[in-house]
């Protein structure tokens, strides 16, 4: 009889809170014992992510770019009014390289 083998399932997430929680490290959050605000309970769920990572500081990985992509635009054009055209090209092609990157990962418009 041939053994079979059990698949085994671990929820990797809940042991590292289960982990960092033993070491203390849920201790003295703000808000704790507090209730949440009502308007946590209203609205979509994905609003509700946005609009708290939001209120954290979060940015996603695609507005990251959107920024760099315009910082950059605007320091070659700032070089380039400057009269320094030494690394144009690579220059220009690490814009284009986060302009796909971008497209890729940017949400669609609704």
């Amino acid at each position: 009889m041939a053994e079979e083998k059990q698949e085994v399932r671990t929820d990797l997430i809940g042991e590292i809170l289960r982990e960092y929680e033993k070491t203390g490290g849920m201790d003295n959050l703000p808000g704790t014992g507090k209730p949440l605000p009502k308007e946590y309970f209203s609205g979509d769920l994905f609003q509700q992510f946005q609009r708290i990572a939001n209120e954290q500081g979060y940015k996603p990985h695609w507005l990251k770019l959107q920024q760099e992509i315009r910082d950059g635009i605007h320091e070659t054009i700032e070089k380039l009014e400057a009269g320094k055209k030494r690394d144009l090209p690579l220059r220009i092609s690490r814009i284009n390289d986060k302009i796909h990157e971008f497209n890729k990962s940017c949400p669609p418009p609704l």
